[in-house]
């Protein structure tokens, strides 16, 4: 129960838990982030919730390397703590009520697809949450990279362009990945953004590394700008709804056991990429490979740029060797990717 219902009076903000709201498109970097959060920064304590879009979880796996424990509420070495999102928000939140004094922030990592204002919603309308958490900045990744395409992409009628969105509620945007385009490319992004939302602070940065400072406690959420630009976003007005562009954007989740033949697999990416990387938003998976041992290997992509790699773990003794891949991204046909991947297995291989 909150101080709220406790007493019946308004809990004073300063005794809420501050709560980050982290968006951004697919690949713009959130994960890396949630990354450096959990196992590099030494500052703060902060509990990270996670919400992956995707049939398989791969997230769970590259976020948790160098986890203490497997329970739903994870404890880091350095004091943070990460969960996932097993039913709805609200229900996860509430289960974290009694330990949220405990952390300095709480923060959501959303899907990549995910409108932010649905969120905020959810979060100022239930009087249990708003007792206990305070919105405190809706963060945005966006990569210098790729935003500028998914800011052009336009949409079927009635459907909402979730990059511009989450462009537009944003109160701090991360521009990352500044390294891999030109001044001058930096410039024109820059101002596209700016076009969108004026009052957004940017930072740019490289590999998600930012001053958590500038992100966290900083007490930037503004309720009213919100309304402003989402009239309907505590449904007040009647008829009016929005409609997510999920028709063409799908997840792709595909899980073989077994050994993948490496240069079949690379030879099979190779080729997809060429004909496929615009359409491509993400990949990533964790993988097994013939002729490795016992050593994961796991690999992330935002359309043609692919970083692949050792896992910092290895393969159980007894762990099936089951490679988990996902895709997202436009128009996927799932059978020709699982066909594909299934073709990589090498029978009969072992270690």
């Amino acid at each position: 129960m909150s101080e709220g219902e406790i007493s019946g009076e308004p809990v004073p903000d300063a005794k809420k838990t501050p709560f980050t709201i982290v968006t951004g498109f697919l690949g713009a970097g959130k994960t890396t982030l949630i990354n450096y959060i959990l196992t590099q920064q030494r500052e703060k304590r902060i509990c990270v919730i996670e919400n992956e879009f995707g049939e398989i979880n791969i997230d769970e796996k590259l976020v948790s390397e160098n986890m203490a424990s497997k329970e739903d509420l994870i404890q880091m070495d350095n004091g943070c703590a990460c969960c996932s999102i097993r039913g709805d928000l609200v229900r996860t939140l509430g289960s974290l009520v009694e330990k949220r004094t405990q952390f300095d922030a709480i923060m959501l990592e959303t899907t990549g697809l995910a409108d932010p204002a649905p969120i905020i919603a959810t979060l100022k309308s239930n009087q249990w949450i708003d007792d206990n958490f305070l919105i405190d900045a809706v963060v945005c990744l966006a990569s210098a990279k790729h935003v500028q395409a998914h800011l052009d992409e336009v949409k079927p009628d009635g459907a909402v362009n979730e990059a511009v969105q989450q462009i537009a509620f944003s109160d701090k945007i991360l521009l990352n990945k500044v390294d891999l385009v030109t001044p001058e490319e930096l410039a024109k992004i820059r101002g596209t953004i700016t076009s969108i939302n004026a009052f957004a602070d940017i930072i740019e940065c490289e590999r998600s590394v930012v001053d958590l400072g500038k992100i966290i406690g900083i007490s930037s959420f503004n309720l009213e700008r919100c309304t402003t630009l989402d009239p309907v976003l505590f449904g007040d007005a009647e008829g009016e709804t929005k409609v997510h562009d999920l028709s063409m954007v799908s997840s792709c989740g595909i899980s073989v056991e077994g050994f993948l033949d490496v240069p079949k697999f690379n030879m099979f990416m190779a080729e997809l990429l060429q004909a496929r990387a615009a359409d491509l938003y993400r990949t990533k998976g964790v993988l097994s490979f013939a002729g490795q041992g016992a050593q994961k290997f796991v690999f992330q992509g935002v359309h043609e740029q692919i970083d692949f790699g050792p896992a910092q773990t290895e393969w159980g003794k007894d762990e099936p060797r089951v490679s988990k891949l996902v895709f997202i991204g436009r128009n996927l046909d799932r059978k020709y990717l699982t066909d594909k991947v299934t073709d990589c297995l090498v029978e009969g291989a072992t270690e």
